[in-house]
């Protein structure tokens, strides 16, 4: 079978018992980056030096079907250099792969920097979405954020520091910059920050630098009261750009808090080319 397996995000007291038990029967591990898993066993003190093979995003693709293969003789054990495997890490393709193969793929749960950054922000967290990496062209990244902005749910990102500060600016640009945002910074690690404010106070904050392995907990959209008319108004603008009025309705509806067969009916009536009432048939004359 195949075995994911969380690894610590950053403290390594957080290393499962399960892992370690593993990680000293392993036979054979895909790993993020093998030098990583060289150093996680040694600081385990794991004597055990199991075949180590490359699987990282550049090369996922050609090694799935081979891996996928060698699991069905023996376990696999996928790790990542930090977190989960597949979030936002590599290992999606090879359980796709062995899904479609009918090999059996389990899971060794452990940390995840989404679930901890969210946990920790004080932000709403019965609803949320996981957005990954923002992407790194300004033009893109605001792309990516106009589709969110809307979004009810809280919404969790991974940063570079690097480009913390440019993101922060888009987000208070397109979100607002009264949008409550929470920067998680090291986690479990010994300078583990969490900055909390609105999206322009972070993105001043940020603009001196901030180094680490950065996550950003974004709060969703508040539902606008619209009326009627305005709410019609947005449908309309929406099937003329190219949506189909049933799905713009329930946009519409979605972030407004109006009906979505009110939008949809008033809406309807309203759309160029649309007929009024049938005019009423009579029988023909006898003549």
């Amino acid at each position: 079978m195949i075995i994911l397996a969380a690894t610590p995000i950053g403290n390594l007291g957080d290393v499962s018992r399960r892992l370690v038990e593993a990680l000293t029967t392993a036979t054979v591990i895909a790993a993020e980056d093998t030098r990583v898993t060289v150093h996680l066993l040694k600081a385990l003190a794991i004597e055990n030096r199991p075949q180590l093979i490359s699987l990282h995003d550049h090369n996922e693709r050609v090694k799935a079907v081979e891996l996928v293969e060698l699991a069905r003789d023996t376990d696999l054990l996928v790790l990542s250099d930090a977190g989960m495997p597949t979030v936002s890490d590599p290992g999606f393709h090879l359980v796709d792969a062995a899904v479609a193969a009918g090999v059996t793929v389990t899971v060794l749960p452990g940390p995840s920097a989404v679930l901890t950054a969210l946990a920790v922000s004080g932000l709403p967290t019965d609803r949320f979405t996981f957005e990954g990496f923002l992407p790194r062209k300004h033009g893109d990244r605001m792309s990516a954020l106009r589709e969110v902005a809307d979004e009810r749910r809280t919404m969790v990102f991974f940063e570079s520091p690097n480009r913390l500060a440019a993101s922060l600016i888009d987000l208070a640009e397109v979100l607002g910059a009264d949008r409550r945002v929470v920067v998680c910074r090291e986690l479990t690690k010994f300078f583990e920050e969490v900055k909390r404010g609105t999206a322009a106070e972070l993105a001043e904050w940020a603009a001196a630098g901030v180094k680490g392995e950065i996550a950003i907990v974004v709060a969703g959209a508040e539902k606008r009261v619209l009326d009627l008319a305005t709410g019609v108004a947005e449908v309309l603008a929406q099937v003329a750009a190219g949506a189909r009025l049933k799905e713009a309705a329930a946009d519409v509806s979605a972030v407004s808090g109006l009906g979505k067969r009110d939008l949809y009916e008033a809406a309807l009536a309203q759309k160029p080319g649309a007929r009024g009432p049938a005019a009423p048939q009579h029988p023909p004359l006898p003549f």
